[in-house]
């Protein structure tokens, strides 16, 4: 991956846009693994691909977020200018729009519910767009919105890995569960990445959605996995109604869950952050299937 400073960012915003070049740059607090955010003085940031594989997301959010905005009640990522690569960083970037609110965690949501209502309405919103000619789910957004067989190769290692640490059995089920059923319908527009980091709240209540770098058309059911890595068992059960979502979607999504919860978990820090989220995911993936089996 390219090193990502403020002096980097700075030297872009110098050559290339003088017009903001006396404008303070800092990083923004969280700002991601795919890409570098950074503020642009009070109301934009820079967003810069930490790798090659991420760049391809560059011009797929400068052409269709302007298309899908007036469609979503909810403020969603805005380009404004798009940079060009150079000798010290070679990819493509864009400037947007910074829009104001808290990145979701559960210390700033009061009620589940509500939340996890009013997402599942962006959702919908978002799928009710016309898709037609939106890109299919592929390599260019790492298969969100595509078949889970794509990841099963890495989910079984991760069940041999973790095997007897965890109840493998169970998961090989709830994995074979997720296989066994696929969308038929036409494809719909899929976030790809519908997590606490991408999701803005004011007061408790969902105010923006950002980071669409993995948009794509397909199945739905990968937007839906924040139900088993966020959600209590309550509000997942609010989250699934307001979407009225099938249980072959439902399965599918919680296969979502429990293939990124695997993949992270057995990777070399167990103690770190991440790993303990997926435990957490991994717990609630467990627990639901055990309780809907009685």
């Amino acid at each position: 991956m390219v090193e990502i400073q403020v002096e980097l960012v700075k030297q872009l915003i110098h050559d290339q846009f003088p017009q903001w070049s006396m404008l303070s740059i800092r990083p923004v607090e969280k700002g991601g693994h795919d890409n570098r955010t950074f503020h642009l003085g009070d109301t934009m940031t820079v967003r810069l691909p930490s790798g090659a594989a991420y760049a391809p997301q560059v011009e797929k959010e400068l052409f269709w977020l302007p298309k899908l905005k007036p469609f979503l009640s909810l403020p969603i990522s805005s380009p404004i200018a798009k940079g060009k690569p150079t000798v010290v960083y070679p990819f493509p970037w864009l400037v947007n729009e910074w829009l104001p609110g808290d990145t979701v965690s559960r210390s700033n949501i009061s009620d589940l519910e509500p939340f996890a209502a009013d997402l599942a309405h962006f959702l919908i919103e978002l799928q009710a767009i016309d898709a037609a000619q939106g890109p299919l789910a592929g390599e260019h957004n790492f298969h969100r919105g595509g078949d889970l067989i794509v990841y099963n190769n890495e989910t079984e290692a991760a069940l041999s890995e973790l095997s007897p640490a965890l109840p493998t059995e169970q998961f090989h089920e709830i994995w074979s569960i997720a296989l066994a059923s696929h969308w038929s319908e036409k494809g719909v527009w899929v976030h790809g990445d519908i997590a606490p980091g991408n999701l803005l709240v004011h007061r408790g209540l969902l105010c923006g959605v950002i980071d669409f770098g993995i948009l794509g058309v397909g199945d739905p059911a990968c937007d839906y996995a924040m139900a088993w890595t966020f959600f209590d068992r309550k509000s997942r059960m609010t989250f699934k109604d307001a979407l009225g979502c099938d249980e072959g979607t439902w399965n599918r999504a919680r296969g979502w869950a429990l293939w990124k919860a695997l993949i992270t978990y057995a990777g070399p820090d167990q103690q770190s952050e991440r790993a303990r989220e997926s435990k957490h995911t991994l717990d609630a993936i467990l627990e639901e299937y055990e309780q809907d089996k009685k």
